[in-house]
């Protein structure tokens, strides 16, 4: 009988060789360019990470875009916008080609460009000089200038809320031509000129009245972003009426403050706001990130009512209608190591995220085990948490075993313990699901070094495809980094993001329909 030592070290030796040192100083694979970019635009937020500084992801993105051809710069910059609901990197991309494409900039300016926040984005990248210019340039100063003359009187001015730039900087800037005398009259008011009042929008010198009037109760409380009113001396009453205009998102964000205001001392008030948050249509307009609805849930005061925290997760149920059943035995491994406690959206200084990437981990993984009751959530850091060491119950709501996977203690990174894990079990499986950041180190025998051999990881897959030859394989990876513990190819696939796209992969990845490069072509298909 040949010698079952002999053939399963050459096997090991036919797996892809490590080509890169990860963040962590582990051994990995690096992605190619597309991918790379891909990466970051689906994840970056220009903020420093548990690994890397804002400035280094800055320049890798830079360096990627000179790499890779306009055409794939502009659909990432769609792909992030769209499916990714990501703000700065789809407008640095949308820079970067109004020098490497001025006409593909046009073309999907639109697009990306597609609020006054990210109008606001725009400028600021442009005027920082990091693509190679400071100031706008004669094609993109006519396409902010046209943005601006496209959009309504009501638009311009509920968008002129925020600043470094304001919409105020933007109009000195660009200098949109007028088209009415009301215009004129807005764009003036937005500059801080003297302008005819009665030459103003309504809503306009609806607002202005409001805040001089002595008696407000007088007056209906104009339909305007609450920041212009919260500088007021607001009663009760008032912010009731802002509460009950206000948007999906503005409601997610300030449920505390409602409470706070006296706002869900009121039965009807709390009828409305509960609606409005478990409404389907109105979470699919606001584009929002699951874990923004744990974040709330979590964040919520004790005293707020229960049936404002059962429309919470009623509403993650709802934005999680993209998470697939899947045929077969399905694991999923989130990561809970040191790193994944870092904000998801790394640190910005007052700014950072209270979300974690633990969380948004727990989150994919409890997704999965509801709509799935037969899978098996295996934590893992350095080493894997076993079903016996922590019970999730299916029939518990998302939130509720979210929170039991975020709560678990960490260590180093491993990424090839829960596979190493299920091999010393003989289990049998047909999809793997990792959820992190890729950064695993404890498993690289020559820490600090690349080349030479795989990563264990691939050693492990490699086992467990030895039994389960028909199992795949998905990587959901949530931070910006360039290295990957599983070599891409038809049964491994990698995607990077935090929106519910990633379960429109996993399905896809589950039916069959896959290939090496998957995730990339999906971007390449956005039209131009």
């Amino acid at each position: 009988m040949a010698s079952k030592t002999l053939f399963k070290s050459i096997a090991g030796k036919m797996l892809p060789r490590t080509d890169a040192t990860n963040e962590a100083g582990g051994r990995a694979y690096r992605f190619d360019t597309k991918h790379a970019l891909a990466q970051y635009a689906a994840t970056g937020c220009l903020n420093g990470t548990f690994y890397a500084t804002a400035e280094v992801q800055l320049a890798k993105v830079l360096k990627l875009t000179e790499q890779v051809e306009p055409e794939f710069i502009a659909q990432a910059a769609l792909y992030a916008r769209r499916d990714g609901y990501m703000k700065d990197l789809p407008a640095l991309l949308t820079a970067v080609l109004s020098v490497r494409s001025p006409g593909l900039m046009a073309e999907v300016f639109d697009r990306v460009v597609d609020s006054p926040k990210m109008l606001r984005n725009f400028v600021q990248i442009m005027r920082s000089g990091v693509v190679g210019r400071k100031s706008l340039g004669s094609l993109p100063k006519r396409m902010v200038r046209q943005w601006i003359e496209q959009r309504t009187d009501t638009q311009l001015f509920n968008g002129s809320v925020g600043n470094d730039p304001s919409l105020a900087d933007i109009i000195k800037m660009v200098h949109p031509k007028p088209s009415t005398a009301q215009r004129e009259a807005l764009f003036g008011y937005l500059i801080g000129r003297d302008v005819n009042k009665l030459a103003l929008p309504e809503i306009v010198r609806r607002f202005e009245a409001y805040k001089r009037a002595d008696d407000r109760r007088a007056l209906e409380t104009p339909d305007v972003p609450f920041q212009m009113l919260t500088a007021l001396d607001l009663a009760e009453w008032e912010w009731k009426a802002i509460a009950r205009h206000a948007p999906w998102q503005m409601t997610r964000m300030n449920l505390n403050t409602f409470q706070r205001h006296g706002v869900l001392k009121d039965r009807e008030m709390v009828r409305i706001i509960a609606d409005r948050l478990r409404n389907p249509e109105l979470i699919g307009k606001a584009r929002v990130f699951p874990y923004q609805l744990m974040a709330a849930y979590v964040n919520a005061s004790g005293d707020l009512p229960h049936e404002i925290r059962e429309a919470l997760q009623d509403a993650m149920e709802i934005a999680l209608g993209n998470v697939p059943a899947v045929d077969g035995k399905v694991y999923v491994f989130p990561d809970i190591s040191g790193s994944m406690h870092s904000p998801a959206t790394g640190y910005r200084k007052g700014s950072s995220s209270a979300v974690r990437c633990i969380d948004v981990a727990a989150l994919v993984a409890a997704a999965m085990l509801r709509k799935n009751p037969g899978a098996e959530v295996i934590p893992f850091e350095s080493r894997a948490i076993t079903p016996d060491q922590i019970r999730l119950n299916p029939r518990d709501s998302v939130m509720t075993n979210a929170h039991k996977l975020a709560s678990l203690p960490c260590g180093g990174t491993n990424c090839s313990a829960p596979l190493k894990y299920l091999n010393t079990q003989k289990a049998k499986g047909d999809l793997i699901i990792y959820v992190s950041d890729n950064e695993s180190w404890m498993d690289s025998p020559h820490y600090g070094h690349w080349g030479g051999g795989a990563t264990e990881t691939m050693k492990q897959w490699s086992t467990f495809k030895q039994s389960n030859p028909g199992a795949k394989m998905v990587c959901i990876d949530i931070q910006p980094y360039d290295t990957t513990q599983a070599k891409e190819r038809d049964d491994i696939a990698n995607v990077a993001g935090f929106s519910d796209q990633v379960f429109r992969l996993i399905a896809a990845v589950s039916r069959g329909e896959t290939q090496a490069g998957y995730w990339v072509k999906q971007i390449e298909a956005q039209p131009l």
